[in-house]
């Protein structure tokens, strides 16, 4: 185990290089850079720019505004002057080649270090580590309730397979796995955070404004409060697959001989349940497991903390995208690849564990 846990380690360097080059390449070739927005933001400042997206009340746009003040001497009829739009790519690192630049991103990550964020003048990686939080917080409750959801529900469905119990159970998780979790979180905004009906939640961010104010116990209602409507959004979209998942797995082990045999012997039919059948049909669910962390992570959570206003990583990497944010958009693309291979490392040694027959140091890489 410990040599395959070392040959996949050594496999994570060229899967990161790959992932980040391809990456760079597509990012370089798509049109409405950081330079050209923040050119069109000093010739036409009343439209607004990306920086200002980016940025908004809390960001940093002392670098814009200089070189507005400063472009008044270089505007012409053709727009903005030559020298000053060296000086703009030079400020962003646009005045070196494309494989220098990704030599130098290269080298700079090696250590952990993603640079300065463009538009919000702050390190990237103070920026991921302060939002980094947020989105684990949702990741963790909803995993922790999808799991203790939809679990057990998936083993009671496969045992009672055809009853009322499993058709009209069928029925509900149709209707949640066709239901996206971003509408469904639109839902509950109208019902249940002042929208049309009733107004028992906070309509948006983590905690509430008087938080530093709060006892101990006050600071953990108001987060529970916060974090409720989000987090349903996100367990409707999750629970629905893996209860499907955990049911069919269940269903194919009962059907195997080992389990008849179990039964012909006199075993108690729980004990043949969670001692024989469990360990076999959880493996597809544990094999599933990084995976459902990754999508619930960081593709679930970004709408969610958009709809929600929750400042995590996923509504950062989102106005990161809308502004052209390279360094914030190449950090968290680092992060979040990191985070995956480490998760699926994670989920081939807990097959080990949930099933002692598999040996990785026996697999052929």
């Amino acid at each position: 185990m410990t040599g395959y846990i070392a040959r996949r380690l050594l496999l994570m360097i060229p899967t990161l290089l790959g992932i980040l080059l391809i990456n760079f390449m597509i990012i370089q070739a798509a049109p409405g850079g950081p330079v050209e927005q923040l050119v069109a933001q000093i010739t036409n400042p009343g439209a607004g720019g990306a920086g200002e997206r980016a940025g908004g009340p809390s960001g940093d746009m002392g670098s814009v505004s200089n070189l507005q003040q400063t472009s008044s001497s270089y505007r012409g009829g053709q727009g903005i002057d030559a020298d000053l739009l060296e000086d703009i790519k030079k400020q962003y690192g646009f005045d070196k080649p494309a494989p220098e630049r990704f030599w130098i991103m290269l080298k700079s990550y090696a250590r952990f270090d993603f640079g300065t964020s463009f538009f919000r003048d702050r390190p990237v990686i103070d920026l991921i580590l302060e939002k980094m939080p947020v989105s684990i917080s949702l990741g963790l409750w909803t995993t922790l309730i999808v799991y203790l959801i939809s679990i057990p529900l998936g083993i009671k469905k496969a045992t009672r397979d055809g009853s009322p119990f499993d058709i009209w159970t069928s029925a509900l998780i149709v209707i949640g796995q066709a239901i996206p979790g971003f509408l469904f979180a639109v839902l509950l905004l109208i019902l249940f955070a002042g929208g049309s009906y009733f107004q028992w939640f906070p309509l948006r961010g983590l905690t509430g404004d008087d938080w530093e104010s709060m006892s101990v116990l006050q600071k953990i209602i108001d987060y529970f409060w916060h974090i409720t409507l989000p987090v349903i959004s996100m367990v409707i979209g999750g629970f629905a697959s893996l209860t499907l998942l955990t049911k069919n797995s269940f269903i194919e082990e009962i059907s195997k001989n080992y389990v008849m045999t179990a039964r012909a012997k006199g075993l108690p039919e729980r004990r043949v349940l969670y001692r024989h059948v469990f360990r076999n049909a959880m493996l597809i669910v544990i094999a599933g497991l990084p995976a459902a962390i990754l999508s619930i992570l960081f593709t679930s959570a970004l709408l969610i903390e958009v709809i929600f206003s929750l400042d995590g990583l996923g509504l950062l990497g989102f106005e990161a995208a809308l502004s052209r944010d390279y360094p914030v958009m190449f950090g968290t693309l680092f992060i979040f690849t990191l985070i995956g291979l480490v998760l699926k490392l994670i989920g081939d040694i807990c097959y080990m564990m949930v099933d002692p027959r598999i040996d990785f140091d026996k697999r052929e890489m």
